[in-house]
């Protein structure tokens, strides 16, 4: 459940809230991960988020949690890819990883799914950890499969290391950079006031800068191709 609220402070302003409310254990993990996510995020570029201001408990509704933070009036239109693009990249390059490692130090959600964030000072291992989790959870909900089998051992043995390695071969290295963790259209928007791109529901975790690009692929995401070459205008050393 989630919803906005108009509640008066004490000096008699009135100030508008965003609140998502989810129960059981999964609930608190997930607003907990979203909480931690988006202050993050804010930490690095507030101007990409709204405030996150608590996560927690309720003392009266028994194993219900919540998530609060500021409430942003936004316009369903897509934000410019330029303007996009340029916030992004600057998440990217002035986010730091208190580790100099991938990961995160508490895991964040994806909808209802566990995002892999044990930290590793590899991004080959990093990924490839993570794939492994993703493919395990799809197993464990809808059973073995030969075909997934074969497909993955060949992405395990053979693409991941040829893909990544070279990456991190021969004194190159990968910047562990602050990535939103699920970026797709229904998570982003325009700030109604400010005509600024706005994103929200963040899942984070240190990874490679263009991390997010391979779920922009899918045309359903609203990502496309014209975001991912407007982030490409943006010199970085990432």
């Amino acid at each position: 459940m989630f919803g906005s609220a108009m509640v008066q402070l004490r000096d008699g302003t009135p100030q508008s809230f965003f609140i998502k409310v989810i129960s059981k254990e999964i609930g608190m993990n997930m607003t907990r991960g979203e909480f931690h996510s988006m202050s993050a995020m804010h930490n690095v570029l507030p101007e990409f988020v709204p405030r996150p201001i608590a996560c927690g408990t309720y003392e009266t509704i028994a194993d219900t949690h919540f998530f609060l933070c500021e409430f942003r009036e936004m316009t369903d239109d897509m934000p410019d890819p330029y303007k996009f693009a340029a916030f992004l990249s600057a998440l990217h390059q002035k986010s730091e990883s208190p580790t100099d490692k991938f990961g995160f130090h508490i895991a964040a959600y994806a909808g209802n799914l566990p995002q892999f964030v044990a930290r590793e000072g590899s991004w080959e291992a990093f990924f490839a950890k993570t794939m492994r989790q993703a493919l395990d959870l799809e197993i464990g909900r809808k059973g073995p499969s030969e075909e997934l089998g074969v497909f993955s051992h060949a992405l395990f043995e053979k693409v991941i290391p040829r893909l990544l390695r070279p990456l991190e071969s021969d004194g190159r290295v990968v910047k562990p950079s602050l990535v939103y963790g699920d970026l797709w259209y229904a998570n982003a928007g325009i700030d109604a006031d400010s005509d600024q791109p706005l994103v929200f529901d963040a899942c984070c975790f240190f990874a490679h800068s263009e991390y997010a690009f391979g779920q922009w692929r899918p045309t359903c995401n609203g990502f496309g191709d014209k975001y991912v070459a407007a982030y490409n205008t943006f010199t970085h050393d990432i």
